[in-house]
């Protein structure tokens, strides 16, 4: 059974080494790295070989460098382990780590008398011995990542990690480092004391755990939050929760690169603004030099981008991306091109909305070639109509290039046909969320039409209520298609009665469509006796 991974914090704790092995320098350097006081106990050779020289070499010039480092030479002694530890734990040592052979009776003393005094125990080439193993691990400033066989194989382990450290960004460590200056632009603005923080803890978290890097992305990551509140004390609050919210979707939705050049300063006058921009009302000259297209990226997979939009993409001056278009789209745009995400968030769409528009008309003023980068096709609920109407009206005459919709790719990556012979015969593509959050407009129950929500799921809960009260079925089969064409899409299949419950316990991953009709249950069925089916990964790109 796999252990409890966990990052701990070693800093003047107390770590006992024992044994004058090679492994024993590492154990000690490990610690030293993490703050912790460290204590070898290991006898001074009676041979002096080469090796032996080397290692007491090593030993001696950590002590002469690091002020929390001891070499006890002699034997291990029972009572080490409860009088060579901090006075805050009564003196009882944090760690130790037994680098002897595995074989000899004082490690498998040593290791009991760990266990019987819950005092964690690492023994070489032992997990039957060991309370915890160490896990080959990488680390670059704040980021760390460590990969564990559960003893199975060292080796591997250590293969894994290489494999996974290559493909990570060079600059990792600069991406941790830019987010968390983030958050703490925005605790500090948000918190001007501590007590007034303890206060709104609650409010700006929503969750206990929220906070920490296991934290999973539960269902409400895209959940409403409206753009307009009237009372003053609430505003104020809307305005904690939108922040937090807007952190959370630049984490999630802004590929590395862009993640490691972020500009904290911009970004964090940005918040603090509200994203309050203006559009120019007026009608501008008809100097056409500059160019502007519409674009859409499809669902997300590179391989659906079409070669249109590919070629708009990469000759383009200026790209201004929607946050949901999916890193490996923006990863093929030149790196000379100059690329923009937009800022949106819950509570901020209008406002950022204007700030793009902005953005391209400023360049279609000085000649450049504008691309608007959308996710799926720019004409199904994705404004391009707005857009297209906008830039017209400033004297720029958009080129709109199709892309491959989520709504009807979905399901067939999902293996559901929306349309099939005596099962249904109409599709019918919906939102979820009107203008400024407002609720849509409910269709009436057909037996034979597939029913197809986008921008649904961050208000599941609301939308299946609203099919109840409209007449809706609730045992009609329905399917939650989430990050459709890319590795990690996630289909969860299930009935309208049961959806938002399996919605809430798998978490959420957008971004996703909601499938509803009797033509989710043609081509895969729900197991038997379960409430919800989930199914993980496409491999088709």
């Amino acid at each position: 059974m796999p252990g409890l991974l966990i990052s701990q914090n070693c800093i003047s704790q107390t770590h006992l080494v024992i044994g004058s092995t090679a492994l024993s320098l590492t154990r000690v350097s490990k610690s030293l790295e993490c703050g912790a006081n460290v204590i070898l106990i290991a006898p001074k050779a009676s041979e002096t070989t080469q090796t032996v020289k080397v290692w007491e070499t090593e030993i001696q010039a950590k002590e002469a460098s690091y002020p929390n480092f001891t070499w006890i030479q002699r034997e291990f002694n029972d009572d080490d382990l409860t009088i060579l530890g901090r006075d805050e734990v009564d003196n009882v040592v944090d760690t130790v780590f037994v680098a002897l052979q595995s074989t000899s009776v004082l490690a498998t003393h040593i290791s009991a008398l760990c266990k019987r005094l819950r005092i964690p125990v690492n023994v070489a080439d032992s997990p039957a011995l060991s309370t915890f193993t160490l896990l080959s691990t990488h680390a670059d400033g704040p980021f760390q990542i460590g990969v564990t066989t559960s003893g199975k194989g060292c080796r591997l382990a250590s293969r894994i990690r290489r494999e996974i450290v290559s493909s990570l960004p060079r600059d990792i460590a600069q991406v941790c480092n830019k987010v968390g200056e983030l958050k703490r632009a925005i605790e500090e603005d948000d918190d001007k004391d501590l007590e007034h923080h303890c206060a709104t803890l609650d409010a700006l978290y929503h969750e206990v755990g929220q906070n920490d890097d296991d934290a999973v992305q539960n269902h409400k990551f895209n959940q409403l939050v409206l753009e307009e509140e009237n009372d003053l004390e609430k505003s104020r609050d809307l305005k904690k929760k939108q922040r937090l919210r807007w952190l959370s979707q630049v984490v999630e939705y802004y590929p590395f690169a862009q993640l490691a050049a972020i500009s904290i300063e911009d970004l964090s006058s940005q918040y603090r603004q509200g994203c309050s921009f203006t559009t120019n009302e007026g009608v501008v000259s008809t100097n056409k030099k500059g160019s502007i297209a519409l674009v859409g990226s499809g669902p997300g997979a590179p391989g659906l981008l079409t070669t249109s939009a590919l070629a708009a993409i990469t000759t383009a001056d200026l790209v201004l991306a929607d946050k949901l278009v999916p890193a490996g789209v923006l990863d093929l745009i030149p790196r000379h091109v100059e690329t923009f995400i937009a800022k949106k968030f819950p509570g901020n769409a209008e406002a950022a909305q204007e700030e793009l528009l902005n953005m391209g008309i400023a360049a279609l003023k000085e000649g450049k070639s504008v691309v608007r980068l959308k996710q799926g096709d720019p004409y199904i609920f994705g404004r391009g109509a707005e857009e297209y109407l906008f830039f017209s009206k400033h004297g720029y005459r958009p080129t709109v290039i199709p892309g491959i919709t989520s709504a009807l790719s979905g399901p067939l990556l999902a293996a559901i046909s929306p349309t099939h012979r005596e099962v249904a015969d109409q599709v019918l593509l919906c939102t979820g969320t009107g203008r400024k959050g407002a609720a849509p407009a409910i269709p009436e129950f057909v037996e034979s039409r597939t029913t197809i929500f986008l921008m649904a799921l961050h208000r599941l809960a609301d939308v299946t209520a609203w099919l109840r009260d409209a007449g809706w079925r609730m045992d009609v089969p329905c399917a939650i298609i989430e990050r459709a064409s890319c590795p990690d899409q996630r289909v969860i299949r299930t009935t309208l009665e049961h959806v938002a419950e399996a919605f809430e316990a798998a978490g959420s991953r957008p971004p996703g469509i909601l499938v509803i009709g009797k033509s989710c249950a043609v081509i895969e069925q729900i197991p038997e006796g379960q409430r919800w089916a989930i199914d993980e990964g496409c491999t088709l790109f």
